[in-house]
């Protein structure tokens, strides 16, 4: 399976960027994530620019506020599943300051939130790469959970 990350603007921040950075490295062998980079614009331009990056046969899991909060054990079964169903690839599909739009929001197959927090979605984008490795961890039993 394969991961495309996308999100709007690049990464401003080095601390971001390195932190985002060890985690694609971490997940390189274990689960190959392309990271996919949308010039922020309007709320509609943005969703316009996600859209065309995401594969049609692709599983759509759109980060927003009022989405569904996962454990880390709910996101590594979640993810299983989804391996299980035989899909190749999962868009995880981060917006801009604005959030996510619409028309990304019905074209997501689940609506996920970090937190009842709101983090910039610089910020957001290492959290689902951290959580995405520790979700490998638990599925492959492996000890970087505990």
């Amino acid at each position: 399976m394969n991961i495309a990350l996308l999100a709007v603007d690049r990464l401003r921040e080095s601390y971001l960027r390195d932190g985002c950075a060890l985690y694609i490295k971490r997940l390189a062998p274990l689960l190959p994530v392309r990271i996919v980079e949308v010039r922020p614009g309007s709320k509609i331009e943005e969703s316009a620019a996600l859209l065309k990056q995401i594969a049609t046969d692709a599983t759509v899991w759109a980060l927003d506020r009022s989405g569904a909060e996962l454990s880390s054990e709910q996101m590594a079964s979640r993810l299983q599943a989804v391996e299980r169903s035989g899909t190749n690839q999962i868009a995880l599909v981060i917006g801009g300051a604005e959030g996510l739009g619409e028309s990304v929001l019905s074209r997501a197959d689940f609506a996920w939130s970090l937190s009842p927090l709101t983090f910039l979605h610089e910020m957001a984008r290492l959290l689902v790469l951290e959580q995405l490795y520790r979700a490998v961890k638990i599925n492959r039993g492996e000890p970087y959970h505990r």
